[in-house]
This record gives C-alpha cells, sequence and structure tokens, in this order.
C-alpha cells in the first residue's frame, strides 16, 4: 500500500496507519512485503534479551531508517525494546536489566562464609607444595 492509496477519512481508528504510511513518503513505496515483515516478527518473537535487541535494531536501521515508531507500527514490536536496541547499537554497550542483574540464587561461600574459610584452610593443609603429583609410595 502507497501513501497515495490512503483516502482522508474522518475515523480516528486509520489515523495511525495513515500517518505511519506517510512517514514512508520519501521512499515511493515501504521495501518490505507483508510475507517479509511476518518473517522479521517471527525471527525476533524466537530470541530473547540482547541477541533480540540487536536484531530489532538492525532490522529497524535497515528498514525503518533507525525509527523506534515506524517500527512499532509496521513490525509491532514494542518500541521501548527497539530504542534501547538502537542504543545499545549505537553505543556499542549492552543494557543489563533488573531481573538479570539481581536474581539468581548466591554462592553458597556468600551465605556461610566461615564454613567456607574451615573448608579453604583444611583443603590447604593437605595440598601438595609442588604439584607434580607424586606420591610417597613411588
Amino acid at each position: 500500500m502507497t501513501p497515495e492509496m490512503i483516502t482522508p477519512s474522518s475515523d480516528k481508528s486509520s489515523e495511525g496507519a495513515r500517518l505511519a504510511l506517510s512517514l514512508w513518503a520519501p521512499c515511493s513505496q515501504p521495501s518490505l512485503t507483508p510475507s517479509q515483515m511476518q518473517d522479521l516478527r517471527l525471527a525476533a518473537s524466537k530470541m530473547t534479551g540482547a541477541p533480540r535487541r540487536a536484531f530489532q535494531a538492525e532490522m529497524t536501521l535497515k528498514y525503518c531508517r533507525g525509527s523506534a515508531r515506524l517500527a512499532e507500527t509496521i513490525l509491532g514490536w514494542n518500541r521501548a525494546t527497539v530504542k534501547v536496541g538502537v542504543a545499545e547499537h549505537r553505543t556499542g554497550m549492552l543494557c543489563l536489566g533488573a531481573p538479570s542483574a539481581f536474581s539468581g540464587r548466591k554462592r553458597w561461600e556468600e551465605h556461610a562464609p566461615e564454613a567456607a574459610e574451615a573448608l579453604r584452610q583444611l583443603a590447604e593443609a593437605h595440598a601438595q607444595q609442588d604439584p607434580t603429583f607424586r606420591t610417597t609410595l613411588a
């Protein structure tokens, strides 16, 4: 569908679609077919986290001129996620969310530092100074 095919109407529901297609005005028509858009959506849905944001950023830069809003309208991706992906692409730094940065079980050494130190001392008492793996029997 090209911008010329859109007819003006007073319906507010089609206003977003008209706006999205008017953003394609510098181009004669979108460079993605509906089949390609569906493939991009499917590919993004199979990924999570940083790889997904990187993929969405690359496709946004390639097909949507870096516009997260246009990627949201055309591809149905979350605009905030695309913005984070574009920022990660621009800076080269990955963003860690709170769940991945602060979740997970802590190591037992952090829960019981006294026991960890006692085990470390016990192991050092029986460790060889010269680790050539020779026994006294040989």
